[in-house]
């Protein structure tokens, strides 16, 4: 991705269900820390451990606890995590933490271990970069059944209607902050509720948002939960020695040597439990939360727009993952992500050929790396795939520029555009800083013919478009060709989010801003007028236009001034999107064939009525001129 955006955080947990004497090396620990090590790309602003123990000794926490925002807070965690190992490893319970005599029976009523590890990666859409911040959140109680720690990966549209609600029913919050509400609302169910799942079903009853959480209580129960449209990605894997918990499937794959059908998808809307004593068992979350999107033919705003969702008790929600995980956020070294990566640029051929209107041996391809590397290799193989088998292109149009070649041209490729990690400036000056930010990427001469190519350029998604413009344009129009086709493996992203990608506002989306050049001088009265009289303001604005007037809007916007080059834009469509993503194999998922994709982004369909609160509130602050969050 060319723009930089924030996204999630990533979670992870294990636990030792039958800890014996084998445990006296740090297992765990190691565990948790490659756990971490493998999803370091979902987190930079913060991480944080907790390890509990069972029989904990009174004196002391029955945990320990670590936390780092600095500049390398996984860096700092793995050192903490590797300290404390050499002085409490194993059966702490023993004078020096010394392994126990093989030869001498273990009693595990009596016997002290390490037995819950809980990490956490933030990467920050919202908040402070600052250690408050950091998970695992902890409700401290002298009544281990009522400690809680809880860290998670998930984003809330109505904390302040929750925070508001908590406040005013005997309870004293002392921060806004959506992870410690979180925390203090199940630690008060649990209070009253003794089993886990009972507590979190109704903590969550009234959260309307997108969540994978991950706790334990002090007295030994350990849980993990996802919302129950899915939309953020979990994982699990038990078998009789540990049950393992995160983020991504090839983290556990990674961390315990198994198969991907070893590692299962963690059903929406239940909760994973481990009792004190090892036993695994899945439970319902006992009430539905969120609603159905609204019937966008109605032109009355539903019902859900009122500040808090309605708590049904009778649909199950439709599981609806986010789509942006599989386009760019989650590591493509999961079977299924890559599989659909490939397809999302082996679907984009047809328009990419039509858009460079040039022969095939007068076209070079390219990527921006990295991020965009899987699907350029499924486009390669879709061009390969027409070059060697004419059969294939025979009668489509879109296949023309195969239509002078020999029957096996061979497609030309390169990378001609590389990102210069290590490039850092704090020049003070604006107008030197903008000629040093075209230098954040490089450019490969030679590999492109001056006048006579046209130079394809593959990214997975164009957000705001600020690098794409100011930065990789300026340099690609240094080698010299006659036109420069952008191709987007995801749809134009026309709506914000609020499910935890830092997408908050209209005016900073590239789709936003042609739509409003689109409509011209009215776009500001079609807007509140929209806004009256429809759930969804946006969705017939954008549908007056069609996807070559809107790409073309977006190529002009992208367009720096003085570039040679003609630029076009190309975007996937949603129907290709859906359909490259519909059919992930059913033995590594819950979700049955043809199962929906989340995919608001780029539809405005949202699966929460908070996502259509969000949506009417970044409209309404985009017209009155404000740069605030929308949710």
């Amino acid at each position: 991705m060319s723009d930089e955006v924030k996204h999630e955080c990533a979670v992870a947990m294990v636990v030792l269900r039958k800890p014996s004497a084998v445990d006296a090396g740090d297992f765990g620990g190691t565990k948790l820390s490659l756990l971490l090590e493998k999803q370091h790309n979902r987190g930079q602003d913060g991480a944080g451990a907790a390890i509990l123990s069972n029989h904990p000794s009174p004196g002391s926490p029955p945990y320990q606890l670590f936390k780092s925002a600095s500049g390398t807070p996984l860096v700092d965690i793995l050192g903490m995590l590797t300290k404390r190992s050499r002085v409490e490893t194993g059966l702490t319970g023993l004078p020096g933490g010394t392994p126990p005599d093989p030869k001498k029976p273990v009693n595990p009523v009596k016997t002290r271990f390490e037995r819950i590890f809980l990490g956490h990666l933030r990467y920050a859409t919202f908040g402070k970069n600052d250690v408050a911040y950091c998970h695992p959140f902890v409700h401290e109680s002298s009544d281990l059944a009522h400690t809680l720690l809880l860290a998670g990966n998930f984003n809330l549209t109505n904390t302040a209607e929750l925070f508001e609600d908590y406040s005013t029913h005997g309870s004293f919050p002392t921060s806004k902050a959506d992870g410690y509400l979180v925390t203090e609302l199940i630690s008060k169910e649990l209070r009253s509720r003794p089993d886990v799942d009972a507590a979190l079903s109704k903590a969550l009853a009234n959260a309307d948002g997108a969540w994978m959480l991950c706790g334990m209580t002090g007295d030994g129960w350990a849980f993990a939960t996802r919302d129950p449209h899915g939309i953020r990605p979990g994982f699990f894997y038990v078998d009789e020695r540990v049950a393992v918990v995160a983020s991504e499937r090839p983290a556990i794959q990674a961390a315990f040597d198994v198969p991907p059908e070893a590692v299962k998808e963690l059903p929406p809307g239940e909760v994973l439990v481990v009792s004190p004593t090892g036993e695994v068992q899945f439970e319902g979350l006992k009430a539905d939360i969120g609603n159905q999107p609204p019937n966008h033919n109605t032109t009355q705003p539903p019902t859900h727009l009122t500040t808090r969702p309605p708590n049904h008790l009778t649909t199950k929600p439709i599981s609806r993952p986010c789509s942006f995980e599989r386009i760019y956020f989650s590591r493509a070294n999961d079977s299924d992500i890559h599989r659909e990566r490939k397809a999302l640029g082996a679907a984009l051929v047809p328009q990419i050929l039509k858009a460079a209107g040039a022969p095939i041996e007068d076209i070079f391809f390219s990527y921006i790396p990295n991020s965009a590397r899987i699907a350029f290799h499924g486009l390669l193989e879709k061009l390969f795939e027409l070059s060697f088998c004419r059969k294939e292109r025979k009668g489509h149009k879109d296949f023309a520029s195969f239509a002078s070649s020999a029957a096996k041209t061979i497609p030309r490729f390169g990378e001609v555009i590389v990102k210069d990690a290590k490039f850092r400036t704090f020049i003070a000056d604006a107008a030197a800083r903008r000629e040093f930010y075209k230098h954040v990427y490089d450019v490969t001469y030679g590999l492109v013919r001056p006048g006579l190519d046209t130079l394809v350029v593959l990214d997975d998604s164009i957000v705001r478009g600020n690098t794409m413009k100011n930065a990789i344009l300026p340099m690609l129009d240094r080698l010299g060709q006659k036109r420069i086709v952008i191709a987007s493996s995801a749809p134009p992203i026309r709506y914000p989010d609020c499910y935890g990608i830092d997408m908050s506002t209209l005016g900073e989306l590239v789709a936003f801003r042609a739509l409003v050049n689109l409509l011209g001088p009215s776009a500001d009265g079609e807007l509140r007028q929209s806004l009256a009289n429809s759930p969804d303001p946006l969705a017939a604005l954008y549908a007056r236009f069609s996807e070559e007037e809107h790409c073309a809007e977006i190529a002009r916007l992208l367009t720096p001034p003085g570039i040679k080059a003609e630029v076009v834009v190309v975007y996937q469509t949603v129907e290709n999107l859906r359909r490259c993503l519909a059919q992930p194999p059913n033995h590594l998922t819950t979700q049955p064939p043809n199962h929906p994709i989340g995919d608001w982004y780029f539809t405005g369909e949202y699966p929460t009525p908070g996502g259509y609160r969000v949506l009417r509130t970044a409209v309404n602050h985009y017209l009155e001129k404000s740069n605030e969050r929308s949710y």
